[in-house]
């Protein structure tokens, strides 16, 4: 009897227990629920806070925001004029962005760019019942050398106002640098380098990216030691609105670059020199760890251990370990292949023994573009395919960058196609429409507009999970960028001829027979053809081209190309109160003037010619208007650049370094085969820099011009600040003027 009593005791015991845990289950449920609820509601306001911030606070009263999370990987929204209120619903913050500038945009008439916004309202809210789900999981955003030729100086402020671009044109997979150096500088202290030991590693900041790549070591350098306190607490507030937003940002990891000085704490360590085409000395040649070197695995560890202390546990961490170089390996092909595997097995493991969770991210750029010494395509199916073989399929992400080098510049097969798939890993379709943030209108929209829909009907395209473009500096060729953001939540081809319609009018809010004349002709020439580097003849030392020989810049020139900007510029009396129209004619005028100036630079360099030239004196004016109309450019003046470089600093002394460093990367570079490289049209950089250049080298009776004008680019770099100059009044004014007065054909 008191056993079966002590039974039903304990039973009533073990019930109680269940009751007691099954109501704390239920109460720890709620709290989540609650908890999860909460972090919606505080994501969808930060996504408002952004429609805020770009569309003005005032406009929103027009809608209804719903934030409604499901089980679908790919971003969708759905925008209906409910009666009398818009109502936008998303299922991540990034769609409800993009879903609400999508209505500004179609159903507006509105526009927002690095160049500044149009927003409008109409008085009768548009009917609308639309629907949209983007075909990618990621919509992918910026190159490594981005955070180089564009971001390298950015602040808070800078960066705020590009995350709210990004959001609305529906981005929510950013390549960031993520505080890489101040981490990486954490590790080898701790691994025992010395300060002198590993100043010699980094390179000044605006040439980070080819840091990070192994291209150089220690170019430009060392930086001041406050710069990677600021460089953290830049990445907080970065990675904190970013998540807030549901991003997946990709950031820096381990590739296997060390310094050299790590051979003193390793003396048997085997390490590798890399040689780049760069044109730097052999003293910034970067070394790479063997991948049999146990250190690999180890300092990679360690780097992606440091990051996540800092930042919180990473997703995406991106390795690129021979970016346009040669492998170093054995000359054994089977001993090569096994090397090949090893390599991409370090990397791999590397980031795995720290968090097991993470994808290894790798540039696809260099696939295609890499050559041998007999011109063949150096990574073949075999070479790359033993490079990832040894990484699960779900833990590679490839970003196939140059979609258009591939179809219109190489005219070789795609990379997905030569790579079948990339072989099962995970891919994004991608274009590089820019290189070095040169300034002049170039690509093929057609191209960009209709290519990456054979991707997706693709029937070996396997693991295609998102799309993007990978420009190498940016607030260029803004009309590029709109048409890529929209073809990214597009499953068909996109009908070119309508969708610049739309864009004129939203942009300029007109859209004149001259100005469909204009872009008809455009697309036949400066947007009909793609040139990787296009350059002016200004652009060049004066003595890089002989005399009598053919020009090598290359910046599209055609009759046709002159009918289009005069007729662009005609539709100036319709469109004159429209900013944003005033800065596109700005930029054609400007382009038009530069292969006027190109056209005489020949016919002055080539002195035994025949052909009427203007005097120097006469071609350096036409390039100082050139300047003062850019003066009215909110984007394309060396001021921007040079006042970003100079907030880093503390002091004069560390302000003069910084802006050196900045404006090194967009003249000089580093050496000879990069000089110029940037190939930037501002303001302030043709007055300052290319008119004078030429003036100094051709007034120059040394004998000795080449050397003295070397040493004039680097004076040049060494003193600070940027001269002034007024702007016009009526730009439109003085572009009608200069094409009345100078005709290329």
């Amino acid at each position: 009897m008191l056993l079966v009593r002590l039974n039903k005791d304990l039973k009533m015991m073990e019930k109680c227990k269940q009751i007691v845990f099954f109501g704390m289950l239920v109460l720890s449920c709620f709290i989540f629920s609650c908890s999860e609820l909460d972090e919606k509601k505080a994501n969808q306001e930060v996504a408002i806070e952004v429609l805020s911030r770009t569309i003005g606070a005032d406009k929103l009263n027009i809608f209804e925001f719903s934030l409604e999370p499901n089980a679908i990987k790919k971003d969708a929204y759905s925008v209906v004029n409910n009666g009398g209120k818009i109502h936008i619903k998303a299922n991540t913050p990034i769609a409800l962005c993009r879903g609400t500038y999508e209505f500004f945009k179609n159903d507006c008439n509105s526009l927002v760019s690095w160049s500044g916004s149009k927003i409008n309202i109409p008085e009768v809210l548009p009917q609308v019942n639309r629907q949209v789900t983007s075909p990618y999981q990621f919509r992918y955003y910026f190159n490594v050398v981005t955070h180089g030729y564009s971001t390298a100086y950015w602040d808070w402020k800078r960066w705020e106002k590009e995350i709210d671009w990004m959001a609305l044109h529906g981005i929510n997979m950013p390549l960031i640098g993520g505080a890489h150096e101040a981490i990486l500088y954490r590790v080898f202290e701790k691994l025992g380098l010395t300060k002198p030991e590993i100043e010699a590693y980094f390179s000044g900041p605006a040439h980070f990216p080819w840091n990070r790549m192994g291209n150089l070591n220690g170019w430009d350098g060392p930086v001041p030691d406050s710069y990677y306190q600021k460089q953290i607490d830049l990445t907080h507030k970065m990675l904190d609105r970013m998540y807030d937003l549901e991003m997946t940002p990709i950031v820096h990891a381990f590739a296997g670059f060390v310094p050299k000085g790590l051979k003193r704490l390793y003396p048997d360590v085997e390490m590798r020199e890399l040689g780049w085409g760069g044109g730097l000395p052999l003293e910034n040649n970067a070394y790479i760890l063997s991948p049999k070197s146990p250190q690999f695995i180890e300092i990679g560890a360690l780097y992606i251990e440091e990051w996540e202390k800092e930042f919180g546990k990473g997703e995406y961490y991106l390795a690129d370990s021979f970016n346009e170089m040669d492998v170093p390996q054995s000359p054994d092909p089977e001993e090569a292949f096994a090397e090949l595997a090893m390599y991409g097995e370090s990397v791999y493991n590397s980031i795995k023994k720290a968090n097991p969770d993470a994808t290894w991210v790798m540039q696809g750029w260099t696939f295609p573009y890499h050559r041998d010494e007999n011109g063949k395509l150096f990574w073949t199916k075999e070479r790359l395919g033993s490079l990832v073989s040894k990484v699960p399929d779900d833990k590679l992400l490839i970003l196939d960058l140059a979609n258009e080098y591939n179809h219109v510049f190489w005219k070789i097969d795609s990379s997905w196609k030569m790579y079948e798939g990339f072989f099962g890993k995970k891919w994004i379709y991608s274009f590089i429409p820019n290189m070095g943030g040169k300034v002049p209108l170039n690509g093929v929209l057609d191209v960009y507009a209709n290519i990456a829909v054979d991707a997706l009907e693709y029937e070996n395209k396997k693991n295609l999970v998102g799309f993007g473009f990978a420009p190498e500096g940016i607030e260029n060729n803004e009309i590029i960028y709109e048409l890529l953001s929209d073809v990214a939540w597009s499953h068909k081809r996109v009908n070119l001829d309508s969708w610049i319609e739309k864009y004129c009018i939203q942009r300029y809010g007109a859209y004149p027979a001259k100005m469909k004349d204009a872009f008809e002709l455009l697309n036949q020439s400066c947007f009909g053809t793609f040139t990787d580097h296009p350059m002016h003849r200004y652009q060049f030392r004066p003595y890089d081209k002989p005399q009598g020989v053919e020009d090598h810049a290359t910046v599209h020139t055609s009759q046709t190309f002159e009918e289009a900007v005069r007729t662009f510029v005609a539709c100036s009396s319709e469109l004159d109160e429209s900013d944003l129209y005033t800065y596109d004619a700005i930029e054609m005028a400007v382009q038009y003037l530069g292969l006027f100036i190109d056209q005489q630079l020949l016919f002055f360099l080539d002195e035994e010619g025949e052909n009427d030239h203007l005097e120097l004196k006469e071609i350096m004016d036409i390039l100082l208007v050139m300047d003062r109309l850019l003066e009215s450019h909110p984007n394309h003046k060396l001021d921007n650049w040079v006042n970003f470089a100079r907030s880093w600093g503390d002091n004069n002394v560390e302000k003069d370094y910084y802006e050196q460093n900045a404006k090194r990367l967009i003249t000089t570079w580093g050496g000879d085969p990069v000089n110029d490289y940037s190939g930037r049209v501002w303001s302030g950089l043709i007055r300052d820099y290319y008119v004078p250049r030429w003036i100094n080298y051709h007034s120059d009776k040394s004998g000795n011009q080449k050397n003295n004008m070397r040493e004039w680019e680097e004076m040049y770099i060494a003193t600070p600040g940027v001269s002034s100059v007024e702007t016009y009044e009526e730009p439109l004014n003085v572009i009608n003027e200069m094409l009345n007065k100078y005709h290329l054909y």
